[in-house]
């Protein structure tokens, strides 16, 4: 469970810097500023955006290594799974081979009966 909750505060973390760059654009954008000050806003905020999108970037590769190592783990214990499962057939094989075997060592012929003296 814990590591649906780090999935979704990766994902989190993503949408608010996300949202925080649209917002910043849009409010500079549509504020009533003269056109001089609102670029004089837009370069402040495109100076600002390697270092927003390198936080992205680098809150992205952590959430990418938790589900590696999550789906490494799983790989693990299902392999594991798998092995102790074949080895169980194997067996279970094995020991029916082994009942077979001795009931097929014991057929008995059939005895001659009356009925086939008669005939």
């Amino acid at each position: 469970m814990s590591d649906n909750r780090s999935g979704s505060s990766g994902s989190f973390l993503g949408g608010v810097l996300l949202g925080a760059a649209i917002g910043a654009v849009t409010g500079l954008l549509m504020a009533p500023r003269s056109g001089r000050e609102t670029r004089q806003l837009l370069k402040k905020s495109a100076d600002a955006l390697p270092e927003l999108a390198e936080d992205l970037s680098t809150s992205v590769q952590l959430q990418a290594d938790r589900l590696s190592e999550t789906a490494l783990r799983n790989w693990d214990g299902t392999l594991t799974r798998l092995r102790e499962a074949i080895a169980a057939g194997v067996e279970a094989s094995q020991r029916e081979r082994q009942e077979i075997s001795p009931a097929e060592d014991r057929v008995v012929e059939p005895q001659p009966t009356a009925h086939d003296s008669l005939m």
